[in-house]
């Protein structure tokens, strides 16, 4: 008798980091189902689309990518192929059963919340026959049934690893509240537990996330709340793990212990992600941030003198409702006085179920497309000058992966460049000294000089 061919799994990632992890985790728990990896949708026996609900595009796109899903489920049907389609995220968790009334292919949709619960919805799907739909917001429950998984698949010398999830900030362009619940803070032992995993499998750089990473209060072993500061003290004594980076932060949370820990924990990046969203006060008050824009250059200041090497990435939004001309020259005046490395920009989504979304001075899309453009090309020139900035320097840089050349490897720089360099016979995961001699459009290129004293703590 010939036995089964073995099944295979395609999860196509939308949005944040956060989805990304949660994307890995559920490769993790379909590995004990048997079930292998994906190149494509055409190949795979279940489809996952992790959604992202953040902007009214990223929607969109999910209902027509299952449009499309739908007709290739009936023409593998028709072969006699069984193939299931899932979906999961924020899109799963804001839209529920409006997904299967809009399309009937789908087979499971599942809230951020929910899926470890992926084996048993799957096999009550077939039980049935009827499509499931779990959107209940228990991430306690979430992240207990995952402790319980398998390690996680090796997937590379850096990972992410999720420590807190949900937002109380509620700010007012913002649906993270409603699709990922109230802010929640996993407990430090199963966060090391998972680390240690991680750097069992190869993993050397952990990024650490949170809708409000820096908001993170988990209970130590000792039922005792922990800052991030301290969890940081706790992975950075971990074997095996070199560098420690965390995102996302909110300004109201920076703490003068987390400020300090870029000083005196040497695994720890110097690189923050810090949204302000908007350089102009009015316009940051109507989101809701909870803050000033004194207050946020202030914490900026700090972290620079805190460690002179520091640099710093945000995000802005243009056009959000009643920016006028003077609101958004206020953005490209904090941008000037920032100096950022990098930084992600958007225009304004009206996002349903957000005070925001209802306000009757929505900016027009041509302003958002114009002052956008203006905005991206001053980001882009201040991201240039950071990595020219960079000509001439050596710094430690952590080896990822194979170029593209024989010789040649791809690391990543303490600031999250991408660093090519010439050198024989290296292994992901080791860290050399590079002297950078060139600047391209999206990365740098470097000579390699010799390993890095960092290089002691591999195992």
């Amino acid at each position: 008798m010939q036995e089964p061919l073995p099944k295979k799994a395609f999860i196509k990632t939308y949005g944040c980091q956060m989805n990304v992890y949660d994307s890995d985790r559920m490769r993790d728990v379909l590995a004990p189902m048997g079930y292998g990896e994906a190149t494509s949708v055409e190949d795979a026996d279940l489809v996952i689309l992790n959604t992202c609900h953040i902007r009214e595009k990223a929607v969109d796109k999910v209902f027509s990518e299952l449009g499309k899903l739908r007709d290739l489920k009936a023409d593998r049907a028709a072969e006699g192929r069984l193939m299931e389609i899932a979906v999961a995220g924020c899109v799963g968790q804001a839209e529920g059963s409006e997904i299967t009334r809009r399309n009937k292919a789908v087979d499971l949709v599942l809230g951020p919340q929910t899926y470890h619960m992926l084996p048993e919805l799957l096999a009550r799907r077939r039980a049935t026959g009827l499509a499931q739909i779990e959107t209940e917001l228990a991430v306690d429950e979430k992240f207990a049934g995952l402790a319980d998984k398998q390690k996680p698949l090796a997937r590379g010398v850096a990972a992410f690893l999720t420590i807190q999830e949900g937002c109380d900030k509620f700010c007012s362009f913002c649906v993270v509240p409603y699709t990922r619940g109230a802010e929640f803070s996993r407990p430090v032992e199963q966060i090391l537990t998972e680390a240690r995993k991680l750097a069992q499998s190869g993993v050397r750089e952990i990024t650490i996330l949170g809708q409000n990473v820096n908001a993170y209060r988990g209970l130590d072993a000792k039922g005792q709340t922990s800052s991030l500061s301290k969890l940081l003290i706790e992975l950075s004594s971990i074997a095996g793990i070199l560098r420690l980076r965390y995102t996302t932060s909110h300004p109201r949370d920076m703490t003068e212990e987390l400020i300090e820990a870029h000083a005196t924990n040497p695994k720890l990046m110097p690189y923050l992600h810090l949204p302000v969203q908007s350089g102009s006060d009015r316009i940051v008050k109507a989101m809701n941030r909870g803050h000033s824009v004194s207050d946020y250059l202030k914490t900026i200041d700090k972290m620079k003198k805190t460690r002179a090497d520091m640099a710093i990435s945000g995000d802005f939004i243009v056009g959000f409702p009643g920016e006028t001309d003077q609101d958004f020259e206020d953005t490209l005046s904090i941008v000037r006085e920032v100096g950022y490395a990098s930084a992600y920009s958007f225009k304004y989504s009206q996002r349903p179920g957000t005070p925001a979304a209802v306000r009757a001075n929505q900016v027009p899309e041509a302003v958002k497309n114009e002052r956008l453009y203006r905005l991206q090309a001053l980001l882009n020139e201040q991201t240039q000058n950071f990595n020219k900035a960079c000509l001439g320097k050596t710094m430690p840089v952590l080896l990822e992966k194979p170029g593209r050349r024989p010789g040649q490897m791809i690391g990543r720089s303490p600031w999250l460049q991408s660093v090519h360099l010439e050198i024989e016979n290296a292994a992901p995961g080791r860290l050399v000294d590079v002297e950078i001699i060139a600047v391209g459009t999206n990365s740098i290129s470097g000579h390699y000089k010799n390993d890095s004293l960092e290089g002691d703590h591999i195992v």
